[in-house]
């Protein structure tokens, strides 16, 4: 096993890994203030927006997951692997995400843990130590499994170096048909969950009327040095490494298609220049869940998002028709229909 010393976030962090995308200019005045009428808005919503409040649709109990923002500096800033979810995904279909997906009941099993203990990530994230470590496998499972990205190392000072070769796939394809644990994985391996490699950096729940939903933590973490990002995901048609501000550039041009959480956490990264220095503003971050809520207001529903103004919507109730359908759409029939499964 190939190893190499864990690589604090910062001007050193590697490049190696993936697409590179040429930089993208920023939004003008028109594209800024037009980009809710690009964002995400399913035509499912008004009918089921419409029957969540006026209490014809019982919401479903949100799934818990993990993504990460997976970063490398480069000159224009800190770049980011992005994933386009294919078009025949149930879930956020045609949109570009980062990789994650929902917690495995399995990821409570224990394994070797270095960095926090799992009472400081439950004080971080607003769960008990059990949930925090599941919380936080997850998204150190989903990120191998999506991009074939492993933080994890033989030590608590060490990152696997190369995780491309045929063993390595294998082990990646058991994780994601659910045949091997992650605790399983770790163990057979002997390896160490770097839990210091990850940095909290958002909470956002599905909206209620979503059939859908999840309740997401986001995580900050920096490509290790020597591992490479690969196109193995089988839930995305095309992968890219973006800076911040080309992809924030191209969702505000209409020309990348995001939900809110991914746009949203993407802007709170342009400040920053460097993968170290959005790492250290993590310790300060607000990890309050984001909702969207929705209400009447005369002829209309307003769909707010606290916190988010960018991403509030009027629907007028004629969206729909008188039953609650919105024609053409596959779920027009019944707004109120559960879910059918669910997808990572």
């Amino acid at each position: 096993m190939t190893t190499t010393k864990g690589t604090p976030p910062g001007p050193d962090a590697p490049r190696s890994g993936g697409a590179q995308a040429a930089p993208a200019q920023g939004p003008d005045a028109r594209s800024r203030s037009s980009r809710t009428a690009k964002g995400w808005f399913p035509p499912s919503w008004p009918a089921r927006i419409r029957a969540l409040t006026e209490g014809r649709l019982n919401p479903v109990e949100p799934r818990r997951a993990a993504t990460v923002l997976l970063l490398r500096d480069a000159p224009g800033g800190p770049q980011l692997h992005l994933l386009r979810r294919s078009a025949s995904m149930a879930f956020g279909a045609g949109a570009y995400a980062y990789p994650g997906g929902g917690v495995d009941p399995r990821d409570e099993r224990p394994v070797r843990w270095a960095g926090p203990e799992r009472e400081v990530w439950g004080g971080l994230l607003g769960l008990d130590p059990v949930s925090a470590q599941a919380v936080v496998c997850a998204a150190v499972r989903e990120t191998f499994e999506e991009s074939g990205v492993l933080l994890a190392g033989p030590d608590a000072s060490s990152v696997v170096a190369d995780t491309s070769g045929d063993g390595w796939e294998a082990d990646r394809r058991a994780l994601v048909g659910r045949e091997l644990s992650f605790a399983d994985f770790l163990a057979r391996r002997d390896l160490v969950l770097r839990s210091d490699l990850l940095g909290p950096w958002a909470r956002w729940i599905t909206p209620e009327f979503e059939e859908r939903r999840y309740d997401t933590w986001f995580f900050l973490a920096a490509l290790p040095a020597g591992q490479r990002t690969r196109d193995v995901s089988g839930e995305a048609d095309r992968v890219a490494w973006l800076s911040a501000g080309a992809a924030v550039a191209g969702y505000d041009r209409g020309e990348l298609l995001m939900m809110p959480p991914t746009i949203a956490t993407l802007r709170a990264l342009l400040p920053y220049a460097t993968v170290a220095d959005a790492f250290a503003s993590c310790a300060g971050r607000d990890m309050t869940p984001v909702l969207a809520r929705a209400e009447l207001v005369g002829d209309e529903v307003v769909l707010r998002w606290p916190g988010h103004e960018e991403f509030t919507r009027h629907v007028e109730r004629g969206g729909a028709t008188d039953d609650g359908a919105v024609p053409g759409h596959p779920h027009s029939e019944d707004p109120t229909t559960p879910a059918r499964g669910a997808e990572s």
